[in-house]
């Protein structure tokens, strides 16, 4: 066997600690995309595609998580998340470098304003396809205290394992189900009546929702070792978010390419 060079080793570590670090995980990111695109008007979801390119809705909410091993993209650390402490949108108490709130905000205004060579519009539109989803995974809404929930050690069935790693990949993975499968399940609870609550909402209302659901999520036993039962009380939220990521996605992506 060939010995790994301290370069390959380098790349191999990057990437491992992109996919660790990935919000919602690859397939949570796939299931909001596909749910999106089960929505969307089809003449929206065209324009959408032919921006895209190659990449479908799902796959291109993985990939501002797969670029964090580029310097080049160093710059959008901060824009996967923002801090709140009720709620509310307090822009002082924000990373210096950008935040999701403010992020959504200006790719949406930059994509409807136009002037962007095809490069720039499919990575803007990638990056706000990603952040719209990760804000909809409540620890990305953080308190400020444990880099939202990463500093939360637990166990997840017997592996030493974070908060937020089991939001936003070992419990949706734990259903062994694939993101067509959860997508199709979900899609079955779509009401127009749920579609319309959600999307008469402000991104104050999602703030509000994230932070709503913290007693939830951080209700673990004294010896922090999660399993079935943490999965149990909490997969409706899990599937909640996933459902209102999905729906919003496909209402922004529609404004912006009607």
């Amino acid at each position: 066997m060939k010995k790994i060079t301290s370069l390959a080793l380098a790349l191999l570590m990057s990437l491992v600690l992109a996919q660790s670090a990935a919000a919602w995980g690859q397939l949570g990111h796939y299931v909001v995309g596909y749910l999106a695109q089960k929505q969307m008007k089809k003449s929206s979801l065209k324009k959408v595609n032919s921006v895209l390119g190659t990449m479908s809705i799902g796959r291109s909410g993985t990939w501002m998580d797969e670029i964090k091993s580029d310097k080049a993209y160093d710059y959008l650390y901060s824009w996967h998340f923002l801090t709140s402490d009720d709620g509310e949108f307090d822009a002082a108490i924000q990373e210096k470098g950008g935040n999701a709130y403010e992020a959504i905000n200006q790719l949406k205004t930059e994509l409807k304003g136009g002037n962007l060579s095809p490069e720039e519009e499919s990575q803007k539109l990638k990056m706000l396809i990603h952040i719209v989803e990760d804000i909809h995974q409540p620890l990305h809404v953080g308190t400020g205290k444990d880099r939202g929930g990463n500093d939360e050690k637990v166990e997840y069935f017997g592996k030493n394992s974070n908060l937020h790693s089991v939001w936003d990949t070992e419990m949706i993975e734990g259903w062994n189900m694939s993101y067509t499968e959860i997508g199709d399940e979900l899609y079955r609870r779509l009401t127009p009546t749920l579609r319309s609550d959600y999307r008469n909402s402000t991104l104050e209302d999602w703030l509000n929702e994230a932070v709503a659901l913290r007693p939830l999520i951080y209700k673990l036993p004294e010896n922090k070792k999660l399993s079935y039962n943490y999965g149990y009380q909490t997969r409706d939220a899990v599937e909640e978010r996933l459902l209102a990521a999905s729906v919003r996605l496909a209402q922004i992506l529609e404004e912006i390419y009607p």
